[in-house]
């Protein structure tokens, strides 16, 4: 399945196989229909994974399946990237250089962010790849399950281990390493580094994400990998 996706306001041509949309993405998004109906409120669902692993191109084609499927309900990706500091308190804590860590976001805002979403009418923070700071209010959040998006979700950290009682559903990628280090440099190759300026930056910045999500996420009540060829499996 070939389709094309909205992701950060750019269009996005992403392939899902077949098979793994039958089997795996629509029994899936058919369980959280199920959970919102027991709940009777919004559902709130943390899709959580390393860089690399096509989270957020998931999270919207799964908007785009729920849209397609008559007898599922609206479905809204949520990214987290609008809860990172403002670059004036990044610089002025000297965090900028360290930009996406976990201490690099505003928890607290997140978490209020979270509680709302259980309101009838809520917003949402957006992060503005031009400005490099979020804008508050983007996004009106309207649909019965939404599917918030990012590395840090499930962080065995306790700032970030308060969130779980928010999320009614939780979903985790992982993938090797080495698989993901490939990706990442060769997406940091297609937006116009070198081969040496793309490792290096792995090494200080995106490697030691990857590893730290990796290996210090909480468990999630649904666990996928991601092979080579960038398709899903549930564990």
């Amino acid at each position: 399945m070939n389709v094309t996706l909205m992701i950060n306001g750019l269009e996005t041509q992403a392939r899902f196989n077949d098979e793994e949309v039958e089997k795996l993405h629509k029994p899936l998004l058919k369980l959280l229909v199920d959970k919102q109906k027991q709940l009777q409120r919004r559902l709130v669902v943390f899709l959580a994974a390393p860089p690399g692993t096509g989270k957020s191109t998931l999270a919207a084609f799964w908007e785009y399946l729920a849209a397609k499927e008559p007898e599922l309900p609206a479905i809204q990706a949520l990214p987290m990237d609008g809860f990172h500091h403002y670059n004036d308190y990044l610089l002025a804590n000297n965090l900028k250089q360290h930009k996406g860590a976990p201490q690099t976001f505003n928890v607290q805002k997140l978490t209020d962010a979270l509680c709302a979403l259980h309101q009838p009418e809520s917003d949402w923070p957006q992060y503005d790849r031009n400005l490099h700071d979020p804008v508050e209010n983007a996004i009106a959040v309207e649909a019965p399950i939404v599917v918030v998006e990012g590395n840090w979700l499930l962080l065995n950290r306790p700032e970030w281990q308060s969130l779980r009682v928010l999320c009614d559903y939780s979903v985790f990628i992982s993938a090797p390493p080495e698989l993901l280090s490939e990706r990442l440099i060769g997406r940091k190759m297609r937006g116009g580094l070198t081969r040496q300026q793309a490792e290096e930056f792995f090494h200080t910045t995106d490697g030691l994400n990857v590893l730290r999500v990796l290996e210090n996420s909480q468990p999630a009540d649904m666990q996928l990998r991601m092979d080579e060829q960038g398709g899903y499996h549930q564990d």
